[in-house]
């Protein structure tokens, strides 16, 4: 883990905490449950005590990468603190909804929030994250905090339209590669931009700083989702938290699959076939349509692309002007949260 991110969260988890009791007890105790934060016991029977939860303030990695963006541009990160929990808050708000839409039962190696209080409780705690964030913004100085708030909004418009499409092409048969680029960037890189550039909106740094950490983010957003995607099919549960071939299993169309099933080859045609069957796949079907991904080409696809997506958010970072060491920093957490640890 990058020495950023474990400064991160000694920074925003308790500033994370701290803002969560401004909600409504019953709402508070969902979102602390999702966040792995302490609170009274959960009224959901047979759901782990609050200590079970790895790492109250989740992994740090957008709150990193915002408190950084504050010392890219000369100022103490301390000062960057209310811009990071925003972004932080605005993350678990998608996780939150996320897991309801995908059906997604466990998260963090114990059950999602929907399992554990239901649909409803875990609707309405997403949607107060969500305008916790905003308001943690908006009450910061102005008209810098403004501009921050704009920033995480068009993010979250992005982030939303990503979902949206995302849900949409499980319907379809016919999507392409650039439409899941596309929602890629809007589902995932988008919100990453927002954390690479949002501390240094709030604390007044120049718009060039800005645009060129958001570029950065983006790149390094669509490399940590194409990574996310490989380890969705091959990730092993100790490491994604969730069952093998969780992502097979909901039939995603994520984009080594979307890559396969567009190349043209038997093994796509093949894969196509098995993903359309009627009921649940078993055990053997997963293995055997992880097995058609990697042949039809899916697997080497999104392993080159994420590269490629890699070196083009370092390109940015040798463009934007920025302390070196900082600039060392960006680049060692684009490289950790694309690292392939199967």
């Amino acid at each position: 883990m990058p020495a950023g991110v474990e400064t991160a969260r000694d920074l925003v988890g308790p500033a994370i905490a701290a803002s969560v009791q401004r909600l409504s007890p019953e709402v508070r105790e969902v979102a602390c449950y999702h966040l792995g934060l302490p609170a009274a016991g959960p009224r959901a029977a047979g759901v782990a005590p609050r200590g079970t939860a790895p790492g109250g303030a989740g992994k740090a990695l957008r709150p990193a990468l915002a408190l950084l963006s504050a010392r890219a541009a000369g100022v103490a990160q301390e000062r960057a603190v209310p811009a990071a929990v925003a972004v932080e808050l605005v993350h678990n708000f998608s996780l939150l909804h996320d897991d309801i839409m995908d059906g997604d039962a466990e998260r963090r190696h114990r059950p999602t929030a929907w399992k554990a209080y239901g649909i409803g409780a875990a609707i309405l705690a997403g949607d107060a994250l969500l305008a916790l964030a905003q308001d943690l913004l908006l009450e910061g100085p102005s008209p810098q905090g403004l501009w921050a708030s704009r920033c995480l909004s068009a993010a979250v418009q992005r982030l939303i339209a990503g979902q949206g499409a995302d849900l949409a092409f499980e319907r379809r048969t016919d999507v392409t590669v650039a439409e899941c680029l596309d929602m890629a960037g809007d589902k995932t890189a988008a919100l990453m931009a927002c954390a690479c550039s949002i501390g240094a909106i709030y604390v007044g740094a120049p718009a060039g700083l800005a645009a060129g950490l958001a570029s950065f983010g983006a790149y390094a957003g669509l490399a940590f989702q194409l990574t996310d995607d490989l380890l969705g099919i091959w990730g092993s549960p100790q490491v994604t938290g969730k069952p093998a071939r969780s992502d097979l299993r909901a039939r995603k169309k994520s984009l080594p699959v979307v890559a396969a099933l567009a190349s043209g080859t038997r093994a796509g045609r093949e894969l196509a076939e098995l993903l359309a069957s009627p009921g649940a796949l078993s055990e053997e079907d997963l293995n055997r349509a992880a097995d058609l991904v990697e042949q039809a080409g899916g697997r080497t696809w999104a392993e080159a692309e994420a590269d490629s997506a890699l070196a083009s958010a370092v390109s940015c970072l040798d463009k934007t002007a920025m302390p070196a060491g900082v600039r060392d920093e960006f680049a060692g957490i684009a490289e950790f949260v694309t690292a392939r640890q199967w």
